[in-house]
């Protein structure tokens, strides 16, 4: 097949997926493949990298061109999400680069690809959006193919998804602060599906798991959650840690039927603050009621209209902590959140056990925690 048949399986239920690979692993393909081009004069018939995941992905390009040769090349892959859907499935990645008398590799976005107008965003107001992961991936893949055919000549590579401008208006880029086009997206560089269904039944079995040796439990969205519990030492505590995703209110419920005393849910703001307003299935497409949330917190802690209104337009829930420093409202705000968040966990846990927050951000740190979280936490040291 043209994607190249990737063949890696997840387990979903009863069933197996294959999973794909993101947009940032395509364009580190295709700009790996049209440095080859260009300092060959002969299109490559497969292309490879190993993901951050540790995966390989080999592909045949999808497309080649030479419009000046040995100074400007173009080549593309087609991305492959795999059984997930993605709306940039089937899609061209083409990377166009181009040499250059500056050493280095400089990337930038072309047709298809979107500019970042709001801060608090992966890249700076202005940029194109192709995120540190895949910009990373680019710039390692061209290195390495220029290291491996004797070329020492800086690389201007631009990255391009033709029809990207109109699919990026079924995504949430327009509202996030993209404009024009698709994000490079991807940390692991491999999209790995999963039913819902089978993403809670994985929780449920993980939960199960750990109340066999404990009646405390960790819980935390994902990744960041889990940097987060290493970096302030939490995850040191002799207390079982399980992701929950975006089930915040499965997770919650399975934790009253396994027994559990004491539940600490500690989650990126971006994610917890939803649950201020009561949302207990954090993924996007069912609630994106952040900026709603902190301007409403806001104006009660007495922010004037025209924060209110800056904070319904920001991007991040970064940008909304900004503009609260701006106006000296951070801690009133984050203390209204935190109580709104203790209210709403403590309404689903039902008594069944004790249960508390704490919320951070990947750029100001840790934020706050509820009372109940602080009591837990000095109970378990």
């Amino acid at each position: 097949m043209e994607g190249g048949g990737f063949a890696h399986y997840v387990r979903s239920g009863q069933s197996l997926l294959r999973c794909g690979y993101t947009t940032g692993t395509c364009a580190a393909l295709a700009a790996a493949g049209a440095v080859r081009l260009l300092l060959t004069g002969k299109a490559p018939e497969a292309l490879s990298l190993t993901t951050p995941k540790g995966l390989e992905v080999a592909v045949p390009p999808a497309g080649s061109e030479l419009p000046e040769p040995g100074r400007r090349a173009r080549c593309a892959v087609r991305k492959d999400a795999g059984d997930d859907y993605d709306v940039t499935d089937g899609m061209l990645i083409w990377a166009e680069v181009t040499r250059s008398p500056r050493p280095g590799v400089r990337i930038d976005g072309g047709e298809g690809v979107g500019r970042v107008t709001k801060p608090g965003l992966d890249q700076s107001v202005g940029a194109a959006a192709i995120n540190r992961v895949p910009r990373r991936m680019i710039e390692e893949q061209v290195q390495a193919a220029c290291a491996q055919l004797g070329c020492a000549d800086g690389m201007d590579v631009d990255i391009s998804i033709p029809g990207g401008a109109e699919r990026a208006a079924k995504t949430f880029n327009p509202v996030m602060g993209v404009v024009g086009g698709l994000s490079i997206l991807g940390t692991s560089g491999i999209v790995e599906p999963m039913s819902e269904q089978a993403i809670v039944d994985t929780i449920a079995l993980q939960m199960g798991q750990a109340a066999v040796s404990s009646t405390d439990l960790i819980l935390t969205p994902g990744n960041y959650g889990e940097d987060f519990l290493k970096s302030t030492g939490l995850d040191n505590l002799g207390v079982p840690v399980v992701k929950y995703s975006n089930f915040l209110g499965d997770a919650l419920d399975i934790a009253a039927g396994s027994g559990f005393q004491r539940v600490l849910v500690a989650g990126h703001i971006g994610k917890l603050v939803k649950a201020a307003g009561g949302i207990m299935n954090t993924h996007s497409k069912y609630a994106d009621c952040r900026t709603e949330l902190f301007c409403a917190h806001a104006a009660l802690c007495g922010a004037n209209v025209e924060l209110c209104r800056k904070l319904m337009g920001a991007a991040t829930t970064d940008a909304c902590l900004e503009l609260l420093d701006g106006a000296g409202l951070r801690e009133p705000v984050l203390d209204s959140l935190l109580a709104a968040i203790q209210l709403h966990l403590e309404r689903r846990a039902a008594g069944a056990y004790a249960v508390g927050a704490v919320i951070f951000s990947n750029v100001y740190g840790p934020l706050g925690q509820t009372d109940k979280a602080t009591e837990i936490l000095e109970g378990w040291k």
